[in-house]
């Protein structure tokens, strides 16, 4: 069944996507003006290009590493995109500061993010010179999506370094043991994000990162088309072509645990718990003190994604 859905969204999206990059054409020619971007005229967005690497030791050696291209926009100024709001992803933080999203932004009808990144800013009442309010980067939220399950899972993580027990079925070649290890950079001219994950048996068998520099910024929808045409489709073409490499290597195919374990989103919460238990022994940074004499709750949440997984 799983096959077969991925074998359909894979023909629904490249019919769809033939036809609109066909219409994104006849778009950027001066006598027609066709929509065809989540994005509004007038959200400035800071361009990111890179490349992501991603690198795993067991059962088998695979690593691989693919160009990307990212946009981070401010929320409160980039209301139509599909997203947390600014107001909810402060809730969700803590913060009452601006909110940033790092995200590949959708491309003739398709999404395809594995992971987006909320970075949510807090003003702690210091006056810069100029008589502004002094914001430091407080929290982030991640967004989780796996492909072809549509399903989407949101966490409060700390951005220097942090520890969450794997909440998502991402990858049908690992099971659901183990925590993610969590770093981010505040995004500036350079961006940088990893995750690792740390298995009970596997040790620390897999690493993957995004390392970008600033290239530009933008405020029309017409250059987000163009310059980010057919990025979501790529980074789907990556990660099917490496899950068949996989296989081809005789990894194990593990089944979504919602098969077999109706429980499995309370378990990884369980287990959160126990990271938290750690963390007054001071064995981990997942729930350490935010500064401000309180102990920080993760706020996690699962949905389903949108179809095509946005």
């Amino acid at each position: 069944m799983e096959l077969f859905l991925l074998l359909c969204s894979m023909v629904s999206t490249f019919v769809s996507s033939f036809l609109l990059s066909v219409l994104l054409v006849i778009r950027s020619l001066p006598l027609y003006s066709i929509n065809l971007s989540p994005q509004p005229d007038g959200a400035t967005a800071r361009i990111y290009e890179g490349s992501v690497r991603h690198s795993r030791t067991k059962p088998v050696a695979n690593s691989f590493e693919y160009p990307v291209r990212y946009a981070l926009f401010d929320l409160d100024s980039a209301p139509q995109i599909s997203h947390l709001s600014a107001d909810r992803a402060r809730e969700a933080a803590g913060t009452n500061g601006p909110v940033f999203l790092l995200t590949i932004p959708a491309s003739v009808g398709y999404e395809q993010n594995p992971l987006r990144v909320y970075y949510c800013y807090h003003f702690d009442g210091k006056v810069e010179e100029g008589g502004e309010v002094s914001s430091r980067l407080k929290n982030c939220i991640a967004e989780v999506t796996n492909t072809p399950w549509g399903e989407k899972v949101f966490f409060v993580f700390s951005p220097g370094s942090d520890l969450v027990a794997k909440p998502l079925h991402v990858s049908p070649f690992m099971d659901m043991l183990g925590n993610w290890k969590l770093r981010v950079d505040e995004p500036g001219e350079k961006l940088y994000v990893a995750i690792s994950v740390q298995h009970p048996t596997l040790g620390n068998y897999f690493n993957a990162t995004l390392s970008a520099d600033r290239v530009q910024s933008s405020s029309t929808s017409s250059s987000l088309n163009m310059y980010f045409w057919l990025m979501p489709h790529k980074v789907a073409l990556w990660i099917y072509w490496q899950a068949v490499k996989l296989w081809w290597k005789n990894v194990p195919f593990i089944a979504h645990p919602k098969y077999s374990n109706a429980t499995y989103r309370d378990e990884a919460l369980c287990r959160n718990d126990e990271l938290k238990l750690s963390c007054k022994a001071g064995e981990c940074v997942a729930c350490e003190e935010d500064g401000e004499g309180t102990s920080r709750t993760r706020w996690c949440t699962w949905r389903d994604a949108q179809w095509p997984w946005s």
